[in-house]
């Protein structure tokens, strides 16, 4: 069950802002004293606690739409770190639930109205859901399954520079999967579209929660089968094989692409 309030005596207190997430100046957690103190010192537009999982969330305000910074200023003893970088150091059970309330996060703030007839939405008082108050309809979080995967030509990989990363960076081909197809036919659909190339061998790697917004990654290896690398302009900027000796720059811990190309 979800409460739109930070309640005390919870295990897990959360504050984040686009990608990144509140911690004390000396990389400590916070605790229920410093959730009040972020909520009278700055501007946020959700607070709530999963009774469930034990956390409690405080959503501040990003720098703009694009969900790519923070432009207030923090109280005295705080500072910003990357999610993925501090889920890298945590055990699993502490990487699910922080990612369980990121996505709880950002579905709450992207749901606020009843698609069947447009009337406003609120928490469900027992299950993990908004309820319409005018027809009833349930809404239920949003996860979007994605594939990610290696393609691999003998002792070297294929990676890419994407279109829409603002870094400067080489990753895995990746996409969302279509209504219809299996995760397969997807890993199969999305390199041939972006890279023009046929694989085989298709295996499966491993997931993750990626909640930015509500992504479940897939990740696959698969072989290379056939064809010559013909990029999708509009969604690649480069694409090539590489050495894993002779690697460019690539996703940093914490990501899965990273344990892909790394072999972690």
């Amino acid at each position: 069950m979800i409460t739109r309030e930070i309640k005390p005596n919870e295990e897990l207190y959360l504050a984040f802002t686009g990608r990144e997430m509140v911690l004390r100046d000396d990389g400590g957690t916070l605790d229920y004293n410093d959730m009040l103190k972020l909520q009278a010192a700055i501007t946020y537009d959700m607070a709530f606690t999963e009774e469930e999982t034990c956390v409690s969330v405080l959503g501040l305000q990003p720098k703009d739409a694009g969900d790519k910074g923070y432009c207030q200023s923090l109280p005295q003893g705080y500072e910003l770190r990357a999610i993925r970088l501090y889920n890298a150091e945590q055990d699993e059970e502490t990487v699910m639930r922080i990612s369980r309330a990121k996505g709880l996060l950002e579905w709450m703030r992207n749901t606020k109205y009843c698609s069947c007839c447009g009337a406003p939405l609120h928490t469900h008082a027992t299950q993990t859901a908004m309820v319409c108050s005018n027809c009833g309809k349930l809404t239920f979080p949003r996860i979007e399954p994605c594939i990610i995967v290696l393609v691999r030509n003998g002792d070297k990989m294929l990676l890419a520079r994407h279109v829409q990363r603002n870094q400067d960076i080489y990753a895995c081909i990746a996409g969302f999967m279509e209504t219809g197809e299996t995760a397969e036919q997807a890993v199969q659909r999305e390199i041939m579209e972006e890279t023009g190339l046929k694989v085989k061998n298709i295996r499966y790697f491993g997931s993750q929660s990626w909640p930015f917004p509500s992504q479940l990654m897939l990740a696959f290896t698969a072989d290379y089968a056939e064809g010559e690398i013909k990029i999708q302009e509009s969604e690649i900027q480069h694409a090539a094989w590489f050495n894993k000796d002779e690697c460019p720059a690539t996703p940093q811990p914490g990501s899965i692409a990273y344990r892909l190309i790394h072999g972690v």
